[in-house]
């Protein structure tokens, strides 16, 4: 068989027999201008602020915020005791001051406001304006409005340095070891960095290459290992600062994985970072230190019970404070373990002066558990833990000696995280879906509160919408950002009983929908087995004729840990909204086995079938609206997806060959035996074996795309980055080969130079997929070799969230 296999490095090369119409090189598609109008550069100039995102005051539940509409940049300061919102900056009189001072002019409506922080004071504001010959510093009292020119101020804090609660001292690592100085050194560094008073001490002498202290993720350049930099160091405090509880990782049995980036300069580089497959020996190994900052010394604590276990330290929230304290008092800290294989999981208790840790609550589960952070209360004496030991999410109150006392929340319903815990009060606040029957989507999120012993359970924020929800560090107000993908985003101000205060914001979408854009519409079918609903969207052209028929491409994501559709607002996407402006009806829609916010069972479906799971769903659902929508051409239907998407899309293209007659998979874990361990064991299962003698080993068995390739039949676009140190090259590189064996024609795109996401080659990316997908579902394409108005970058940096 004569067999012609296109292979694209940096730009398709053509061969083969053209479809349908051949455009002379200079024609212009209507469908890709259209394309062209919403391009990212095009589209921040029409889209501004559409969450808003507290700061809060230090001393009060006051809060400040940036907010961007058609009229410029504004700030505002919020006081919820009075009800009030009032502007952080008169922005004319700020605008002419800076002009005076700068030399250069400033308008008020295009005022840029840089690293805008508010001092301990809780009076004074500092930020930084870049003119034309220099960048100027500022502080400014927003009581008495008075705006001063300041020099340049010492770094408030260095990203290598964990600081104790008590201020007292500071940890670091360098050259793969655990160092502490005092926090007056600590200062004497801010201002000078050059400080040759400064007195390190180390903690730690006996790092060696990966079983290290600030270990770097790849060994590009072992040089950096030694390099005395200091560098960030994971860990947790005691609340008095006296301890540092540790978790390191020995990863030297791990085997090494490689990438090589062909166009570094002057020649090209191997890249090498440790990276455990799916049924490998050879684990990383977690030890739990703790070391006595009074006398510098290092006990490691006895914690193991299941071969390459994991060890995670629960902490303190954060809300306002830095430091990471952990969860516990002075004597007591928890942790969580879980077994390899993730069907069993331990919260367990380290007392000082103890050998080894004690289990408190074990849970196990035929399937992998899912975990969220533990909450204490702050007499530590109660714990409340997230389970899904009864298929949906929840709430359970223990005492810290691992004995229930009740259930918090049940239902048919998903407790998505805790947000709060008001100890006092016996209240706990938490994030869920699926509860309220009005909603039109079980995947909106709503803030409830209830009562330690499961009464008193109160929406606090109502309406059918996803809410993103904000509370001060005292629990007594709300800010609600609340969506949905049909409407325009808005913010309210709530109490915590409920009660809505006032309309903070609402979303400026004026110049957006003044040139053109349309939202997605919301739509409910029944997966494949006739049960299930399922939910998802639809992209339609903004110049959609409703008496024509268009090809159909399906963005998918499998999952398990998220689905490829979202119900809050989200900026355009390239994948989705303006990949329907080349003229396609593009979809996105859940499957069974995909989103975790709904039941155990529904996440868990496809469980030891991590290949074949959502495809019959998508299938069926584009046969459906396919029936409903006249418009829809189910004879064309196309199929896209990143990562897992691009992995999903292959396998449709594969499992169902007659059905999908295009796919663009992009950085796609084709062959999951060649992805990262942690994630393929967890969703796809790992058995545990142990012999006659007690030793224990872990096997696997995960379909892979490759399996299939003798089937394929419609017209295949591989795409992946040259250095994706995330799902590596091989995973497209052994599908090819097995393509190639099996005498089929298929196209492959390599994107040099680059990572899992593409960054700044995304945009080259999108018109090299509208080009396959017009050239096979439309049969004509613009065919000259420039890219007309492309410019590289990442998709949506400018865009505010």
């Amino acid at each position: 068989m004569y067999m012609k296999t296109r292979i694209l490095v940096g730009a398709i090369l053509c061969c083969g027999l053209w479809q349908g119409t051949v455009l002379s090189a200079q024609e212009v598609l209507p469908e890709y201008t259209l394309a062209r109008r919403f391009a990212p550069a095009n589209a921040e100039q029409l889209l501004f602020s559409f969450t808003l995102v507290p700061n809060y005051f230090n001393n009060s539940c006051k809060f400040w915020y940036e907010y961007k509409t058609s009229a410029g940049k504004a700030w505002q300061v919020v006081d919820p005791e009075l009800g009030k919102k009032l502007p952080l900056f008169d922005l004319e009189e700020l605008a002419a001051e800076i002009t005076e001072i700068t030399k250069d002019p400033f308008v008020a409506e295009q005022l840029p406001v840089k690293n805008l922080k508010l001092s301990d004071d809780d009076r004074t504001f500092t930020f930084e304006i870049t003119a034309s010959v220099k960048t100027f510093y500022f502080s400014y009292n927003y009581i008495s409005r008075k705006l001063t020119a300041v020099p340049k101020a010492a770094s408030s804090r260095e990203r290598w340095a964990n600081i104790s609660p008590d201020k007292k001292r500071v940890i670091f690592a360098k050259d793969l070891n655990l160092y502490t100085m005092s926090y007056a050194d600590y200062e004497k560094l801010l201002e000078n960095p050059k400080d040759s008073t400064v007195a390190e001490t180390p903690l730690t002498t006996d790092g060696t290459e990966d079983f290290a202290f600030g270990m770097p993720r790849n060994r590009l350049n072992t040089d950096s290992l030694y390099d005395h930099k200091r560098k960030p160091a994971q860990g947790n405090w005691s609340p008095d600062g006296r301890y540092f509880a540790v978790v390191l990782t020995d990863q030297r049995a791990v085997q090494d994985l490689w990438v090589i980036n062909s166009v570094a300069k002057p020649r090209p580089t191997l890249e090498t970072y440790k990276y455990q497959l799916p049924g490998e020996a050879g684990s990383p190994v977690a030890h739990l230190f703790l070391f006595d900052l009074d006398n510098n010394s290092r006990k490691e604590i006895k914690a193991e019970r299941f071969k390459d276990q994991t060890l995670s330290l629960a902490a303190k929230p954060l809300k306002n404070r830095l430091e990471q304290v952990w969860l516990g008092d002075n004597t007591k800290f928890f942790l969580t373990r879980v077994s390899r294989d993730m069907k069993r999981t331990d919260i367990c208790s380290y007392t000082l002066g103890d050998d080894s840790v004690k289990a408190v609550i074990g849970e196990q589960l035929n399937t992998y558990i899912e975990t969220r952070p533990l909450s204490l209360t702050d007499n530590a004496r109660e714990l409340i833990l997230w389970s899904e030991r009864d298929g949906w999410a929840h709430l359970y109150l223990y005492d810290t000696d691992g004995n229930l006392k009740n259930r918090i929340t049940r239902g048919a319903w998903h407790v998505d995280r805790i947000t709060a815990v008001d100890s006092r009060a016996r209240v706990v606040y938490f994030v869920a879906n699926g509860r309220e029957k009005d909603d039109t989507t079980p995947y909106y999120e709503h803030l409830y509160r209830v009562n330690f012993d499961g009464s008193g359970l109160k929406l606090l924020t109502p309406g059918d919408y996803f809410h993103l929800a904000y509370m001060d560090r005292d629990n007594r107000f709300i800010v609600d950002n609340y969506s949905r993908v049909n409407t325009v985003p808005a913010t309210a101000l709530y109490d915590n009983k409920g009660n809505r205060l006032m309309t903070l914001e609402e979303s400026d979408f004026s110049q957006l929908l003044l040139a053109g854009y349309k939202f997605p519409e919301p739509f409910r079918v029944k997966a494949a087995d006739g049960v299930t609903d399922l939910y998802g969207l639809m992209y339609k052209p903004f110049d959609f004729d409703s008496t024509k028929v268009y090809p159909v491409i399906d963005y998918v994501y499998p999952g398990p840990q998220q689905e490829g559709t979202f119900f809050r607002y989200i900026p355009p996407s390239p994948r989705t909204d303006r990949l329907a402006q080349a003229g396609f009806i593009v979809v996105s829609v859940g499957h069974r086995g995909g989103h975790p916010s709904r039941s155990k069972w529904y996440h868990n479906y496809g469980y030891g079938n991590l290949r074949d799971y959502p495809l019959a769903d998508h299938k069926t659902a584009i046969e459906q609206l396919c029936d409903r929508h006249p418009f829809m051409d189910i004879n064309r239907i196309g199929i896209h997806g990143h990562s897992g998407g691009g992995f999903m899309s292959t396998a449709a293209m594969l499992l169902y060959p007659d059905f999908f007659k295009a796919a663009v998979s992009c950085a796609g874990n084709h062959d999951n035996k060649l992805y990262n361990r942690s994630w393929s064991e967890k969703h796809h299962g790992v058995k545990e074996i142990t012999d006659d003698n007690g030793d224990i080993s872990f096997y696997i068995r995960i379909p892979a795309n490759q399996d299939l390739a003798k089937n394929l039949k419609g017209h295949l676009l591989l795409i992946y980055g040259e250095i994706d140190n995330n799902v590596h090259p091989a995973n497209s590189v052994v599908v090819a080969d097995e393509l190639i064996k099996a005498g089929k024609r298929f196209d492959m795109l390599v994107i040099p130079n680059q990572r899992h996401h593409f960054e700044n080659y995304n945009e080259y990316f999108y018109w090299r997929m509208v080009d396959y997908f017009s050239e096979h579902l439309r049969g004509r394409r613009e065919t000259d070799a420039d890219i007309k108005d492309i410019k590289l970058g990442n998709w949506f940096q400018g865009y505010q969230e």
